[in-house]
């Protein structure tokens, strides 16, 4: 993290909120073997001013972010979907009264704002009647809140009391099963003193539907019109979870960098069959170049893991010199070097641009093609069809000795990872489990390729160093057996892709 910069507090919030009226009687609790007594809290006076984008990009997302002062919580908050009755809540103190939204929180949201300011969206005071529920063994169980809202968002003016139940000890893992049905039989109790489930999910969204209808004059909501093809859908499906990853990288989460650079070449792959970019075929070419740049990240996770598990499975003895530092904590280092690469890119303009253009392509999936468009429509059989022609010409390649097989497999495995995509964009789950099937295969192979070339390289360093070199010739070993592994399972598994696209409906 750079100099300066504060470290957010993070946390689950396992919450429900219900709908009552003025005159509606505080639940008792009473009776239920999961509380063993109730705490009245003192009451809290909350005042809480909302940040978005003029077009109410974070809302849209069901995300929010605040800056609330009152209460033993005051602060800025961010709050992200995580599930059902679920949201991660990101915190960072306040540290003086007239502070803009910080770079910190902003920062986690940036796939979404972009370069779009954020400013006062609405401000919401609460008035906060706490009860604190404990269980038998005096563990807090739950959070019980009366409150009493006055909201305003442009125009519009609001009054209404909402009761939450939150559960107490929620953390960054989330909560059990157990936890869950708590909460449910907590639930149950205000339902019976007259709740309703509340018809929103945040007070925030509660304020701005009433806005936007004071704005449009009527009570009605328009949905966002969906894509009209299952390949436009896949599209926007992947585009929604490239957003997610995004997140997920920022907080350097595991795996995500991985998963980011697999939801590209998937939006990539659904693009390059569609056709019909016109003036946006130059996403194709960012999104290839963003693959790229998460690479260094991911190749270098990847190494690391593998190397790890490589040394822990040799007998002690087979491991000399300073093999896991040159090996592990090198991919490591790299690693780290290329999350910042790729954390750089993902706060640059160009970066904020193309997710604009895929917003762009989303949208206009939703709409009728028109009658003069002659792109070609995605097929299945279609991409099966790269696929062979990849695999003849590694055929072609092996029988003529040429030196390039292993850029010929790499062929054939982004001919499946697109055809893999396609399937499962039009429901043809058996070629999708296939065309995975090879994609793996030749994952490892291309993996083992890219380890045995840098186990050259530090055996080279090593070797000049003084060092032992004697167990990056076993790994070496290892590696060259799992790529011959994968060449032999290749001719079964694309067998029984044949047999599934035979069954493929013409």
């Amino acid at each position: 993290m750079a100099a300066g910069k504060r470290k957010p507090s993070r946390h689950i919030e396992i919450e429900r909120k219900f709908a009552v009226v003025d005159s509606t009687v505080s639940p008792s609790f009473d009776g239920l073997s999961a509380v063993g007594r109730v705490e009245q809290l003192p009451v809290a006076h909350l005042d809480a001013v909302y940040f978005d984008t003029s077009n109410h990009d974070l809302a849209a997302h069901k995300i929010t972010l605040r800056r609330r002062t009152g209460g033993t919580d005051a602060g800025w908050h961010l709050k992200l979907p995580a599930g059902a009755d679920a949201r991660t809540e990101v915190r960072l103190p306040l540290t003086g009264a007239r502070e803009g939204v910080p770079a910190e929180l902003q920062d986690i949201v940036l796939a979404i704002v972009r370069d779009r300011p954020l400013h006062p969206v609405a401000r919401i005071e609460t008035e906060r009647t706490v009860s604190m529920l404990y269980g038998p063994d005096d563990t807090a169980v739950a959070e019980f809140c009366d409150d009493r809202v006055t909201a305003t968002a442009g125009e519009s003016l609001q009054n209404w009391r909402e009761w939450e139940l939150e559960l107490a000890g929620s953390t960054s893992s989330g909560v059990a099963d157990s936890g869950a049905d708590a909460l449910d039989r907590l639930a149950n109790r205000l339902f019976d003193a007259g709740a309703e489930p509340a018809g929103h999910g945040s007070k925030l969204a509660k304020v701005l539907a009433a806005a936007q209808s004071v704005d449009r004059g009527d009570d009605t909501v328009t949905p966002p019109p969906e894509p009209t093809d299952k390949v436009h859908r896949a599209i926007a499906a992947h585009v929604a979870e490239l957003i997610s990853w995004d997140r997920a990288v920022r907080a350097d989460a595991f795996d995500s960098v991985h998963q980011m650079r697999v939801t590209i070449r998937k939006i990539r792959s659904l693009l390059q069959g569609t056709g019909g970019l016109g003036d946006r075929d130059w996403v194709l070419d960012e999104l290839k170049l963003l693959a790229g740049v998460l690479g260094t990240a991911r190749d270098a996770e990847v190494l690391a893991q593998r190397y790890e598990h490589a040394l822990g499975g040799l007998a002690p003895e087979l491991v000399r010199g300073q093999v896991h530092e040159r090996l592990v904590d090198g991919s490591q280092r790299r690693y780290q070097s290329g999350l910042r690469r790729s954390l750089t890119a993902m706060r640059s303009e160009r970066y904020f641009r193309l997710l604009d253009a895929l917003d762009a392509i989303v949208v206009d999936g939703s709409q009728p093609a028109a009658a003069e468009e002659d792109a070609k429509p995605v097929t299945v059989a279609g991409a099966y069809r790269r696929v062979r022609k990849s695999v003849r010409r590694a055929e072609g390649a092996e029988a003529a000795g040429a030196d390039d097989s292993d850029e010929a497999l790499h062929r054939i495995r982004k001919g499946a990872k697109r055809l893999r995509y396609t399937a499962a964009a039009m429901g043809e789950s058996k070629v999708a489990d296939c065309a995975k099937d090879i994609q793996t295969l030749l994952g490892d192979h291309q993996d083992s390729y890219v380890s045995r070339a840098h186990l050259v390289q530090q055996t080279d360093a090593a070797h000049a160093a003084g060092e032992d070199t004697f167990t990056y010739g076993i790994l070496h070993q290892q590696e060259a057996e799992v790529a011959e592994h994968a060449r032999l399972q290749l001719d079964a598994a694309l067998k029984a892709l044949a047999r599934a696209m035979s069954k493929v409906k013409k």
